[in-house]
This record gives C-alpha cells, sequence and structure tokens, in this order.
C-alpha cells in the first residue's frame, strides 16, 4: 500500500502510518488488533473510502508490530495506547475524528476516550477485545503455563499457525488497563460488529463494550456467517456503511 510513512515519537522510536487529506476537518481513525499490521484489507478499504470521500485517514503501527520500531516483547497495552495518543496529537490535532478499532485496537480505542472525549465524534468496533489478556489468555493457561511465564517471562503460543510471544510484562500490564467498568459519558454513535463464527473473541465482549456507554446512541451488529476478522468485501461494506451512517450524525 502506498502512502507509508514514519513518525519519529521518540529519539529511537519510529512508527510506520498512512496518512491522506491532512487538512479534513474530520478524520477516521484506525487502530489494528494484537500482532497485526497495516498491510491487511481493513486500513486498505478505509483508505479507500475517505479518499473518495475527501475525509482524513490516519492508521498507525504500534511499536514490534508491522515495519515499526522495537521488539514486540518490549510492547504492552500502556505503550501502544501512548503511542496512539501521540500519533493522534500530531496528525489529526485538534479535528474531530471516529475511531474504528480491530480486536486489541477497540481496547487502545477505549483508552482514547481519556484524552480525546471531545474530539472522539464516533467508534466502531471490530471483533473487539478489551482485557482479552486476562480474560481469554491468562485465566485460560494451565498451571504449568503460568509456571513457565512467571518463570523465564516469556512463552510462545501457538494457534493457528502463528506463534504468539506473550510475555509476563504484557499481562501484567493488561491489568492496570481495566476499562471494563469504565463509565463514558460521550454522546456520540457507537456500534459494535462482531461474526457470529468468531472463535477468537467471544460476542459478549462487544456487549461489555456498548454498556461502557450510558449516553451514546449505540448498537451490536451480529455478522451470521463472520470470523473474527471481518475482512471480506461483504463484511467491510457493513463496516463502512455504520461510518457512513455517523458520518451524517455528525454534519
Amino acid at each position: 500500500m502506498s502512502n507509508f510513512r514514519f513518525l519519529k515519537i521518540s529519539k529511537t522510536k519510529k512508527l510506520r502510518y498512512i496518512s491522506i487529506n491532512s487538512n479534513s476537518d474530520l478524520f477516521v481513525v484506525f487502530l489494528h488488533g494484537f500482532m497485526s499490521d497495516l498491510t491487511g484489507e481493513k486500513p486498505k478499504t478505509l483508505k479507500k473510502y475517505c479518499k473518495k470521500r475527501k475525509i482524513g485517514f490516519l492508521a498507525i503501527e504500534y511499536s514490534g508490530h508491522g515495519k515499526s520500531s522495537g521488539k514486540f516483547t518490549k510492547g504492552n497495552i500502556s505503550k501502544w495506547t501512548r503511542e496512539v495518543k501521540i500519533s493522534i496529537r500530531k496528525i489529526v490535532k485538534k479535528r474531530k475524528f471516529i475511531l474504528v478499532g480491530s480486536s486489541m485496537g477497540s481496547w487502545l480505542s477505549i483508552n482514547q476516550f481519556k484524552y480525546f472525549k471531545q474530539q472522539i465524534k464516533g467508534f466502531v468496533g471490530i471483533g473487539s477485545a478489551p482485557e482479552f489478556l486476562e480474560q481469554l489468555m491468562w485465566k485460560k493457561f494451565t498451571k504449568k503455563m503460568k509456571k513457565e511465564i512467571t518463570n523465564k517471562g516469556i512463552i510462545n503460543l501457538k494457534n493457528g499457525g502463528y506463534e504468539y510471544p506473550i510475555t509476563n510484562q504484557l499481562i501484567k500490564d493488561g491489568r492496570k488497563n481495566k476499562v471494563l467498568n469504565m463509565k463514558i459519558k460521550s454522546k456520540i454513535y457507537v456500534t459494535m460488529i462482531h461474526g457470529k463464527k468468531d472463535e477468537v473473541v467471544p460476542i459478549s465482549y462487544s456487549k461489555k463494550v456498548l454498556k461502557l456507554f450510558v449516553k451514546s446512541k449505540k448498537k451490536l451488529i451480529v455478522i451470521k456467517k463472520g470470523d473474527h476478522s471481518l475482512s471480506s468485501y461483504k463484511n467491510l461494506k457493513v463496516i463502512l456503511n455504520e461510518i457512513d451512517l455517523i458520518k451524517k450524525f455528525i454534519y
């Protein structure tokens, strides 16, 4: 995908990102999932959508992901949240934006409400996975696995042909980033989209996210044949349709 750039956020850290229409008064900010990057269908489709509608677009690769600097094993929710915050401040600045968070990206999105409550005008979650490190990993680890990660500081999880290096510091940091007891009073449109055939994150997580938004216009869309990624053409159309509806609400 063209338009890749690098944003220097410290002396040693550069994040790869995509940004178009940087002078627009409205942006779509896309936050990808755990161990993902910006080469997938979702950022590609969202960029095309924003280009066609002449609105701003920003997608960020967190440290240790894709071509951004840093080691994945040194990263955690606090660091990635901070990187997103810095990137939004530098590129979106004071403008309005709609958050689109995929899986872990939804967790990082919820964290952004602490910093940009007035600027965030809508939120679309895709297979949302807040607090997944504790609930979907640590609590499901066997005693042997817990012992290994505690003693060695890391465990390599194999899942669907991929290997995920899960560090003890990542799990511990996840506990400092609890969001499911928050109350967010923003009067915005919030849509959670979840695949019925999602084998990674249960639909209940999208329902939990909706409960946080006490004053928002909110809805849950369950896609019957949808998986966790929701990257097929049909599923992407559902996502774009929701962004269109939020845009109408803003203007």
